[in-house]
């Protein structure tokens, strides 16, 4: 086995027992992305030297105790770096150079973790497919000829893809789940304010967490544990205990209750798909779970619910980027009213700007009550609703995605139909609850089916424990795609 095909804590084991050094494994990774990303796309920049110091000082060091020291991973380019290119794959941030880090990379940095580079996302991570990125679309390591998913295109496929041990990307409404399906790795989509967004670009601030892609189930717990707990820097994290999640990985599910919503397999969801998620559920029960019918009959309003709140906040979130005090400046202006016009009209793609359009709208004194207002309604009557289901269960079981990876330029023209993808990921957001996409088993051409697990607010622990033990019973993580 190549040190690239490693978990993590089995890399961690290897560099303890000197089996290869950190600067080896940080070249070994170096030299995987240098082979495979000319076909993938999957970073927009690639720090090699930054990585081989960090590489460096860890083997001087000597020091393995963290379980991620050594250990080489990436960041989606909406997370701030100090000093490196952050660009959230706009024109308008094209050259932006953050003066500070985010603390999610500074957590990273003191568990020991070594950055490879920033990877692909729709720009501003409004998209399911990478497509609107500005630098070019990352392709499925399955089947380049289909997307990689999205808004975390580049960090699915490069983990997807053994480009790095682990990736931290960031879930609005779905953009870490629904890539993690198409692509065949782990994605987990945290709970509301487990971890700090100081320092990451926002879309929905409401909305927005940040969580690891990871090769296993163990991997993401390792990964969560450096990551997650109460920062000064953000105060929409709570003081909430984070447990030592690997002590949650347990191999049968004696005990376990597991709802399963009908609303996720009925229309819009390819047969394909709902069959390989209904096969899963055998294998759930054949581990000793208990399972239930559940009823969430609010999630057909989840797309219209999501996408006037969230395109609300983002029309906000985007107007600090005008032309002046970072960012692309047109140069074909004079006064600064057209300043800050032409360099919007030159800086955003057409997805932002169509965002920011639907966002202003719904949030216009002439229609604040009829839409903004009424959709922040049925949120509220969504959450209490997730509340109940898990009064009944400790975990829910859905597809991730209705379907597997689509061919580039299939949606490209047709917003309504790239916002169906994220019908069975944006309830989870908007309900503020916790949620995973495992490798679930792949459809007869060959391309990946994504199982989502379900728990209630910081009942992360509920998804590792089921998601380990179905992952123990059946060897769809263990695929790699022929690259």
């Amino acid at each position: 086995m190549l040190m690239i095909d490693l978990t993590i804590a089995q890399t961690n084991q290897g560099l303890k027992e000197g089996k290869f050094s950190a600067t080896e494994l940080t070249q070994a990774y170096l030299d995987r992305i240098d082979q495979t990303d000319d076909k993938l796309h999957s970073y927009i920049t690639i720090t090699k030297d930054l990585a081989l110091e960090q590489a460096k000082k860890v083997d001087e060091a000597g020091d393995f105790s963290s379980p991620l020291s050594g250990i080489p991973m990436n960041l989606k380019d909406v997370v701030c770096t100090s000093g490196i290119k952050t660009t959230a794959c706009s024109k308008i941030l094209e050259n932006f150079v953050p003066p500070y880090n985010a603390h999610v990379y500074d957590r990273l940095l003191d568990a020991g973790a070594i950055l490879l580079g920033k990877t692909n996302t729709d720009e501003f991570t409004h998209g399911s497919s990478t497509e609107h990125s500005y630098f070019g679309v990352t392709k499925n390591p399955w089947n380049t000829e289909y997307v990689s998913g999205g808004s975390s295109g580049g960090p699915a496929a490069s983990v997807a893809a053994d480009q790095c041990a682990f990736s931290i990307g960031t879930d609005t409404g779905g953009s870490i789940r629904q890539p993690a399906s198409l692509c065949s790795c782990v994605g987990l989509k945290v709970t509301y304010g487990r971890v700090p967004r100081y320092g990451v670009m926002s879309y929905g601030s409401s909305f927005d967490t940040i969580g690891p892609f990871a090769k296993t189930v163990e991997d993401a717990a390792i990964v969560l544990k450096a990551i997650a707990g109460k920062s000064e820097k953000d105060a929409t994290t709570p003081d909430v205990p984070v447990p030592n999640y690997t002590d949650f990985l347990k191999e049968d599910l004696k005990g376990v209750t597991i709802g399963i919503p009908k609303e996720y397999y009925g229309e819009g969801v390819e047969q394909e798909t709902a069959d390989v998620i209904n096969e899963g559920i055998d294998v759930l029960k054949k581990l000793g779970a208990e399972v239930i019918d559940i009823s969430l009959s609010l999630t057909k309003y989840a797309i219209p619910t999501y996408y006037l709140l969230a395109k609300s906040e983002a029309s906000t979130n985007l107007a600090r980027y005008d032309g002046i005090k970072y960012g692309h400046t047109t140069d074909d202006a004079k006064e600064l009213e057209e300043i800050y016009m032409k360099s919007r009209q030159e800086g955003f793609g057409d997805e932002v700007k169509r965002a920011i359009m639907i966002g202003t709208y719904a949030l216009s004194a002439g229609y604040y009550d009829a839409f903004y207002l009424k959709a922040a309604k049925v949120r509220a009557l969504m959450k209490k609703e997730f509340e109940d289901a898990f009064a009944k269960c400790d975990a829910l079981i859905t597809p991730t995605s209705p379907f597997p990876a689509f061919k580039i330029g299939e949606k490209a023209d047709d917003p309504l139909a790239m916002y169906m993808a994220d019908v069975l990921t944006v309830p989870i957001n908007l309900a503020g609850v916790c949620a995973m996409s495992i490798p679930g088993g792949f459809s007869k051409d060959g391309l990946p089916i994504g199982m989502q697990i379900i728990a209630n607010q910081y009942k992360e622990e509920n998804l590792f424990h089921v998601g380990h033990a179905f992952e123990k019973a059946t060897e769809w993580h263990a695929k790699k795609p022929n690259l």
